[in-house]
């Protein structure tokens, strides 16, 4: 059985501008960087961010862009904040797609790798009860 989330990995492009996606926005903090050695398949920098563990690598990045993404949580009050800095950075905001009242706000994001991200502010068990499945 797992025993929750190890870490998640992002290949990009440029590990600088992806760390100031990271740190602008979800406020990561740098705990690691290769330099120019490389253990694993290439350089590569380690955050923290909400008690996750978060890994870029250089590489190709993604050529597509796709409805696979990461969700992170945020606090309603701090909506209009983290919209800003996305908007700020120049990312692509993607419009949210049709929500029911209740189930949270989403702001959807790609970065310059094609990774699309959401900063999410409702929690499952909100989800569950808005759907009548409360648990």
């Amino acid at each position: 059985m797992i025993r929750g989330l190890s870490h998640i990995t992002f290949i990009v492009r440029d590990l600088d501008r992806m760390e100031t996606v990271l740190t602008s926005i979800l406020g990561a903090k740098r705990v690691y960087d290769s330099g120019d050695q490389i253990f694993s398949l290439s350089k590569e920098r380690f955050f923290t961010a909400g008690g996750l563990w978060l890994a870029i690598m250089e590489g190709d990045g993604q050529q597509d862009r796709t409805y696979n993404h990461v969700a992170f949580k945020i606090e309603e009050g701090d909506y209009d904040a983290h919209l800003a800095r996305v908007v700020e950075l120049g990312l692509d905001v993607k419009p949210s797609r049709p929500r029911v009242e209740g189930e949270g706000r989403s702001i959807y994001f790609f970065d310059h790798d094609n990774h699309l991200f959401e900063l999410h502010t409702g929690t499952l068990d909100e989800r569950l009860d808005r759907y009548g499945l409360g648990r």
